[in-house]
């Protein structure tokens, strides 16, 4: 029943660090109620058959989940890591009945997946602030908006997750773009 401020068992000065944990995994003593009726045995040293002491162990998926959202969040939503969110990019269109910012959109979103990155595309026929907020409450580590004052500088918005404002990102090299900060985010 080791406290903080214990002394270490292993160092002469050391002593114990409490700290929280999260268990995302489980591991069971289930003795040789399986093994007896399995017939999995071994010889011992001297040659005697014996049953097999068995334990197994599991990593809850949702219990990961659970774990990356509660280490990843802030006041409005999750900030899923990059290498578990369940997209790459949240690409938004903010009246995807413009033809220019539906015709642009179109073009991001074939051109992210033609090369693998994953893509979440918000569509719908809301207002952008409704959109915005869904976006910070899904936490997707990237997000994207085509909208008219980008558009017409040649631009798109671009905002990561973690990041309080948006930046202008040029339509022209967008792709690219974001599939480098995918590539390079998933192997740090």
């Amino acid at each position: 029943m080791a406290a903080p401020g214990d002394p270490c068992g292993r160092c002469d000065d050391g002593e114990y660090e409490g700290h929280r944990g999260i268990e995302v995994g489980q591991v069971f003593y289930l003795g040789t109620k399986y093994s007896k009726a399995m017939g999995a045995t071994y010889l011992d040293a001297a040659g005697t058959e014996q049953v097999m002491e068995m334990g197994c162990y599991g990593i809850g998926i949702t219990r990961t989940a659970a774990a990356a959202i509660e280490q990843h969040h802030d006041d409005h939503g999750i900030i899923w890591p990059l290498a578990i969110a369940p997209a790459h990019v949240h690409l938004i269109a903010v009246n995807p009945k413009e033809a220019a910012q539906h015709a642009a959109a179109e073009a991001l979103y074939l051109g992210l997946q033609a090369v693998g990155i994953e893509v979440l595309y918000d569509d719908r026929d809301e207002r952008p602030g409704v959109k915005f907020k869904d976006a910070d409450l899904i936490g997707i580590p990237f997000r994207v908006t085509v909208g008219p004052k980008a558009l017409a500088r040649g631009a798109v918005e671009f905002k990561p997750r973690r990041a309080a404002q948006a930046e202008d990102l040029p339509l022209a090299g967008a792709v690219e773009h974001l599939v480098r900060l995918v590539r390079e985010g998933l192997t740090e």
